[in-house]
């Protein structure tokens, strides 16, 4: 079978008649009828019952158009990809992005990839609760949990760059208030809690879920403290300034716990659940300017950019293990 043949049974199909056929493919009816002819010859099926007033599909007939459906858009797919390979990606991009981690490393990737391919239009939108992407036309989003659960099978997903979120604490703060000797301790103390998307009265108690690197326990702390917000970069500065304990991820402070700014507490324990994902809605076909960018995207940031890249610069410091 050629894909000729595959256009002109579904072309019957839908008309449901051989004239109207012929007069979807720009032929006269005695073509459709001696090219349907020749194929039924050549498969030994018929593939239309045929009536004075109307042709109906027979079960073989069923199942050629079944696969001819999907092997022409296979064809149109790579004849698509193809042409989309003679010539500079174009067209735009729609991302959506945290606040936090889409100011300070993906929207200087972002003009680095506009840099690259200049007939591409890039729209990044910062927001701190995760949009309709398909509804409202967005491409994918860069986001620091996994897609949603509910119809998981609607979204595509790729993984960025591993990430955590460790305890940290000022040498101010751990000078007055003493350094956690085990993770159950910092129920007593003083912690700066983000509320994700929501508003929350200071010293409402949350639940940190800790998991230990070494011997892979996990724990469920109650934290709560005087100073709460949902800007995370808010929290950050209120634990530089010496008011408590934050636990942030290592994207976000990083450089603070490199020049000492900043000491993590308790290094071993830490909330492995913010990995930095691609999540975009399924389609059958991704976009080639789509590809291209998360393909740039794993390059920049799988080598965790935020992690000290100078051979011998100091490593992030630690607390010394003392109780409270």
């Amino acid at each position: 079978m050629e894909r000729s043949d595959l256009e002109l049974v579904l072309s019957v199909r839908h008309a449901g008649s051989l004239a109207g056929a012929a007069a979807a493919l720009g032929v006269v009816p005695s073509v459709v009828t001696k090219r349907l002819a020749h194929l039924e010859q050549g498969l030994g099926h018929r593939l239309f019952e045929r009536t004075t007033r109307r042709l109906n599909l027979t079960a073989e007939g069923e199942a050629v158009c079944t696969h001819a459906e999907r092997l022409l858009e296979g064809f149109g797919a790579l004849e698509s990809e193809l042409r989309e390979r003679q010539k500079e990606p174009c067209g735009a991009l729609r991302i959506a992005a945290t606040f936090g981690f889409g100011r300070r490393w993906l929207g200087p990737a972002l003009a680095r990839f506009g840099q690259q391919y200049p007939a591409l239009q890039i729209e990044l939108h910062l927001t701190e609760r995760l949009p309709d992407l398909g509804a409202e036309g967005y491409d994918g989003a860069i986001w620091l949990w996994s897609a949603p659960a509910r119809h998981a099978g609607d979204w595509v997903a790729r993984r960025l760059a591993r990430n955590q979120r460790v305890l940290a604490a000022s040498q101010a703060y751990l000078r007055r208030r003493g350094t956690p000797g085990d993770v159950q301790d910092l129920a007593g103390h003083e912690c700066l809690v983000v509320h994700e998307n929501e508003a929350a009265p200071a010293g409402r108690s949350v639940v940190w879920t800790l998991s230990n690197a070494k011997n892979r326990a996990s724990a469920r702390v109650h934290v709560s403290g005087p100073l709460s917000s949902n800007s995370g970069e808010l929290v950050r500065d209120w634990c530089l300034a010496g008011h408590g304990i934050v636990l942030r991820s290592l994207w976000d402070i990083a450089p603070q716990l490199s020049s000492g700014e900043l000491i993590r507490v308790l290094p071993e324990w830490s909330m492995p659940d913010a990995d930095i994902q691609w999540i975009a809605p399924w389609q059958a076909r991704t976009p080639r300017r789509v590809r291209l960018l998360v393909d740039f995207l794993v390059e920049q940031f799988r080598p965790e950019p935020w992690r000290p890249a100078l051979p011998g610069g100091p490593p992030p410091r630690t607390a010394p293990r003392t109780r409270a």
